[in-house]
């Protein structure tokens, strides 16, 4: 006996994948017109495909750009705002959670308050306290924004919370100070939820444009996102060029989600769990 079909199903399947089309439709454009001319990009009624593929936009947004330069400080960036989130919010979420200090209440409302308020009034304390400091133009001000991450020390704290103090207790009359407590019995048990913090830590650092563009104005200084910007013209924009560009930009993101596809999922199913 063949199952019934579910009108409903059908209905949330078409709904998903009219979603689906939607979002996958602007990937595809840009794919498209980084084969086009420029006056076959700008043609209105829209031509969808080239009338003939050319590379001749890719060839001209590398002679543009210092790519391997790109790739090479946004990885560093991101590198090191991953080991600065994890390190820094591990520590701090597991304090927060488990060890009682004077204004421990006040000083977590504080990481609250961090996350609630918009990033971009930071954005002049930040850069003065770079300026005077004469570190403006280096791969430390692109990682100064992301030393210490609420996010982070508020999610890592919540996972801490939901570890029983027995644990804790036990490692202690075993022997264990404070810190191997910590490092050799808690922190091992809070890998699921470093993965997720170092996948968004690196999603949102491999996507920020403002600070970049404001720390370091050195094309050989800038990141991928700071970088394409400048392929954008102040009245004419070469738009197969700029295409190009982000699929070059694009590459190596996808290339790691295509390849810890897994991760990347279980890190969003986590957060939003939690």
């Amino acid at each position: 006996m063949k199952k019934p079909i579910n009108k409903v199903n059908i209905l949330v399947y078409i709904a998903l994948g009219i979603g689906a089309i939607t979002m996958l439709f602007p990937f595809v454009w840009m794919v498209l017109t980084a084969f086009k001319t420029n006056t076959e990009a700008m043609q209105i009624p829209p031509v969808i495909f080239p009338s003939e593929w050319k590379l001749d936009a890719f060839k001209q947004a590398m002679e543009s750009l210092p790519f391997p330069k790109l790739y090479w400080n946004t990885a560093r960036m991101i590198f090191f705002r991953i080991v600065c989130a994890v390190v820094f919010s591990s520590m701090a979420g597991y304090a927060f959670a488990k060890i009682e200090f004077p204004f421990k209440k006040a000083l977590f409302s504080l990481v609250l308050i961090q996350m609630m308020l918009p990033s971009q009034i930071f954005l002049i304390p930040q850069y003065q306290m770079l300026a005077k400091f004469e570190l403006t133009e280096s791969i430390f001000g692109l990682v100064f924004p992301g030393l210490v991450s609420a996010f982070g020390t508020f999610f890592l704290r919540q996972i801490y919370m939901g570890i029983p103090d027995e644990i804790a207790e036990a490692a202690q009359l075993d022997g264990c100070t404070k810190w191997q407590t910590f490092t050799k019995v808690m922190l091992p048990l809070t890998v699921p939820g470093i993965v997720a913090i170092a996948i968004f830590t690196a999603v949102f650092a491999y996507g920020d444009l403002m600070w970049p563009l404001i720390v370091n104005t050195d094309v050989n200084m800038m990141t991928l996102s700071s970088g394409l910007s400048t392929l954008n013209g102040q009245f004419v924009t070469n738009f197969p060029v700029l295409m190009a560009g982000s699929i070059l930009a694009m590459a190596p993101m996808l290339i790691l989600y295509i390849l810890f596809q897994r991760h990347f999922i279980e890190g969003v199913a986590m957060t939003g769990g939690k």
